[in-house]
């Protein structure tokens, strides 16, 4: 599977992380410290960290130290907006905000209400858990439009975890974006028959068959000088929406589509709103511009 995407840097990072963080909170309450050297309050806090940390070792807490400085990819994950940043980590996800707590009893009063909680070292159930914070951390990078980097992390996920949907169908949508079709038609293809019904799948492939639309630069020409000529052309219309989805012009290709709904929303057996749909699939149906767009939709149909 593809690699490129991330920086050697962003790759080691990575990888550090999930050995020196997700892999152990599977079982243990990990307190993540996110310091600098140049930082005066966190070389203060470290010695009670550490302190704490020691103490409740046998009652599955452990501490592990992000320098921002040295890791500023994960350390973004986390928004973290100013050091010293502490976490308590469980099962790969923060589960409290230990920050604000700089002394002893007050970290110690915080844990002792989330070992009362969890269940430390009772092991993980669902291992799809361990890799989790990557997934979003993949998510997020494809949500700002970085198809490149988004692949390389989906990709060492997959890797990881060949048989997580998310992770193969996040790796698809990944190189879709970064315009690798062949590449992502050969991992689709690649996907197993049980997992093809999978709705990270089928997001996924509805991606890909929206992408191949996608014209050259004459032909997508050609599509909007005929709308210009005939705003009543739906079929050009409609070509130069598809186009527009496979290039990622959401907003002009939802436009497009929304006038021909508003026109005439069953031309063409429902094709444009149909259309419209598979695009909100594509996006993601929790997304903002996905609901507010829906809500013109609505406003067309039932207005």
């Amino acid at each position: 599977m593809a690699t490129a995407g991330l920086t050697v840097d962003e790759q080691k990072a990575v990888e550090e992380f999930q050995q020196a963080v997700v892999a152990p909170s599977m079982s243990k309450l990990v307190i993540l410290d996110f310091w600098a050297e140049w930082c005066g309050p966190c070389k203060a806090l470290t010695p009670v960290l550490e302190k704490v940390a020691a103490s409740y070792a046998d009652k599955g807490v452990m501490l592990a130290k992000i320098n921002v400085d040295e890791n500023k990819f994960i350390a973004s994950q986390f928004q973290v907006q100013s050091i010293p940043t502490v976490y308590a980590i469980f099962q790969g996800k923060p589960v409290a905000d230990l920050t604000s707590a700089r002394t002893e009893s007050q970290l110690g009063q915080i844990l002792d209400q989330l070992l009362e909680k969890l269940p430390i070292g009772a092991g993980v159930e669902e291992p799809k858990q361990d890799i989790e914070p990557l997934l979003a951390m993949g998510e997020d990078v494809l949500s700002q439009g970085d198809g490149e980097r988004a692949a390389g992390i989906f990709a060492q996920i997959a890797d990881m975890a060949p048989d997580n949907a998310e992770a193969v169908g996040g790796l698809i949508r990944a190189l879709v974006l970064a315009d690798h079709l062949p590449e992502a038609e050969a991992a689709l293809a690649g996907v197993p028959e049980a997992m093809a019904s999978d709705p990270a799948i089928e997001r996924a492939s509805s991606a890909l068959a929206l992408a191949k639309d996608k014209p050259d630069d004459s032909e997508a020409d050609a599509l909007k000088a005929a709308v210009a000529a005939n705003p009543k052309d739906h079929q050009a219309r409609f070509d130069l929406a598809s186009a527009m989805i496979a290039s990622g012009d959401h907003d002009g290709a939802a436009e497009h589509l929304l006038t021909i709904i508003e026109a005439d929303k069953d031309w063409n057996e429902g094709a444009a709103r149909a259309k419209l749909l598979s695009l909100f699939e594509v996006v993601g149906l929790e997304n903002e511009w996905v609901s507010a767009t829906r809500r013109k939709l609505s406003a067309i149909l039932f207005g």
